[in-house]
């Protein structure tokens, strides 16, 4: 039939499928060995999903007769799922690069954003910058995360702190959603800093009373989209009463819960996380036990933020902890001016060499069960029939060299590829 199909991926050295039997996510044993297929071949049809993939001889003998649209030799090569990075801030206006040095130098996160600088310092600047100013860095931070092997990535706001500028961010998040070719799951993060001249309490209500009831109008008229609600859950931002009151409220618009927990200060923010059935919870340097058993029985998952530990000095998250007591281990980039970076490679590195996870734990917290921190792994995050065709090819006979390589996926990755169209390459 002409025009059956649009992508057939011929006699790859290893296809790394992650999952095989429709898993949502991988926890404990699961982990240690990922779905991996020697010598073989894949196909994705016109809708954008993949249809049949398995040995490269047996492929040719169904697929004999059928007509593609493009065919990739991929001998000697490998195929991946597109990578997943479960959490970046990635529309703002106003450059860091200062404080890097200021951090360098001895300077505490709090003591950098109580001087006005951090979160305060980018408000400013993202306040006043147009939206297609942030329209336009927004889109080149995209291709260089692609570039990188992402897919699919979790973007917020939360560099507005008032109405019109949290709308302004999603009115970008959903331009890129709508236009690009990378999947995008949008988070509202309007409690991502307390304004100046409020309390918590006050900044809570505003949320409550107005944010959300905004998004809530601009969603049914279809105008924005909004998956997940975020808040800052921290000593001197958000306390715990403030962060219930606002993720609750968003929940009850029907938003998935993902949320900053427990990063510079121990605050029971996983039990509560757990308590509430959050999607996800970010951070979790400062975790208790008794949060990593809640989230482990509630099935939250954790996003791993190795960059920001090892850019803000921070103590690392506990991932041997977690991913032996049966948490779902996620990772994401977390992306932002404070810690700048844009590649799911060299976050996997550092979580394999930083937080001691093995090379499948940490291909998995960056595909599948990624895609389960964004309520996505039915859809992506593994290579199983039915799924999106969203892939990458690296030019290797292994893939562990993709996290080996540590800042090598510039010459490793040959093809990105999202539902089944080649978006980059090399």
């Amino acid at each position: 039939m002409a025009g059956g199909h649009r992508l057939l991926l011929e006699n790859a050295q290893q296809v790394v499928m992650v999952c095989a039997r429709g898993e949502r996510f991988l926890a404990r044993d699961a982990l240690h060995s990922l779905a991996v297929l020697e010598g073989a071949s894949l196909v994705v049809g016109t809708d954008g999903f993949i249809k049949a993939i398995g040995r490269a001889d047996a492929i040719q003998t169904l697929f004999s007769e059928e007509t593609f649209e493009e065919r990739i030799d991929c001998s000697g090569k490998c195929i991946l799922p597109g990578l997943v990075d479960a959490h970046t801030h990635p529309v703002w206006a106003g450059e860091r690069v200062h404080e890097f040095a200021m951090k360098l130098a001895g300077a505490t996160y709090m003591e950098i954003h109580q001087a006005g600088g951090g979160i305060n310092f980018t408000v400013e600047h993202t306040r006043q910058a147009s939206e297609e100013e942030l329209f336009c860095s927004f889109q080149q931070r995209l291709q260089c995360m692609m570039r990188a092997g992402t897919t699919l990535v979790e973007c917020k706001s939360g560099y507005g702190l008032n109405l019109e500028t949290e709308l302004k961010m999603l009115r970008v998040i959903e331009r890129a959603r709508r236009q690009g070719p990378i999947g995008i799951s949008a988070t509202y993060c309007g409690a991502h800093s307390v304004p100046k001249g409020k309390t918590a309490t006050e900044a809570a209500d505003e949320i409550i009373n107005n944010h959300l009831p905004k998004l809530k109008e601009l969603g049914s008229r279809g105008e924005i989209h909004v998956d997940n609600i975020d808040v800052f859950c921290e000593k001197g931002v958000f306390d715990l009463n403030s962060t219930r009151r606002i993720l609750q409220s968003g929940k009850d618009l029907g938003l998935q819960i993902n949320f900053h927990g427990d990063e510079l200060h121990p605050m029971k923010a996983a039990e509560l996380g757990a308590e509430l059935g959050a999607q996800a919870i970010s951070h979790l340097e400062e975790v208790s036990d008794e949060g990593i058993a809640a989230m482990a029985t509630a099935r939250s998952s954790a996003v791993l933020l190795p960059t920001t530990a090892y850019m803000l000095r921070l103590k690392q998250p506990r991932a041997r902890k977690m991913l032996d007591e049966g948490v779902i281990v996620a990772l994401g980039s977390d992306f932002n001016p404070n810690a700048y970076c844009l590649s799911m490679p060299m976050v996997m590195h550092l979580a394999c060499v930083n937080m001691r996870m093995s090379m499948p734990e940490a291909l998995a917290a960056a595909t599948i069960n990624a895609a389960y921190a964004l309520g996505k792994s039915h859809t992506h995050g593994s290579l199983e029939v039915g799924k999106q065709g969203d892939l990458i090819i690296i030019n290797s006979s292994r893939w562990e060299h993709l996290i080996y390589q540590f800042g090598g996926h510039h010459e490793l990755i040959e093809y990105v590829i999202a539902k089944g169209k080649v978006i980059y390459k090399k």
